[in-house]
């Protein structure tokens, strides 16, 4: 069972390992500019979430970097989730726009880290600010 909305994840993944091998600011923006497309194509990405706590709120998990920076984590496909988590994750799927929107609206996020256990790319709030043409 595949989800349309993932279905052409596949080209995000190709560019991060691109931008990965060959890492050059032309291989980033081109790395953007197939994260964007996937945007306006209406693509999803898959988000860890918290279980409701006592305010019932669903909240997305996140995961803070050695510099002491918390970060969301957003996956391409569901092979992608479960590479390196020792633990299951709940999990919903978001328009990578909305996510990106809320991301930027976000106090105590720095941003969101695509694939953080493979094929990663961390995307910081000017990043995404880049992707959705702000």
């Amino acid at each position: 069972m595949k989800d349309e909305g993932l279905k052409d994840n596949i080209k995000i993944e190709n560019a991060i390992a691109a931008l990965q091998q060959e890492s050059t600011q032309e291989m980033l923006a081109h790395t953007l500019t197939v994260i964007r497309r996937r945007m306006k194509e209406k693509g999803r990405l898959i988000i860890a979430v918290e279980p409701p706590k006592a305010d019932r709120n669903l909240n997305i998990q996140a995961i803070k970097t050695d510099d002491g920076r918390m970060w969301w984590m957003a996956f391409t496909s569901f092979d992608e989730e479960v590479k390196g988590s020792s633990s299951v994750m709940s999990t919903f799927m978001s328009d990578i726009d909305s996510l990106f929107v809320t991301a930027l609206k976000t106090d105590g996020i720095s941003g969101i880290i695509i694939n953080p256990w493979n094929k990663t790319i961390m995307l910081d709030k000017r990043l995404i600010s880049i992707i959705i043409g702000k």
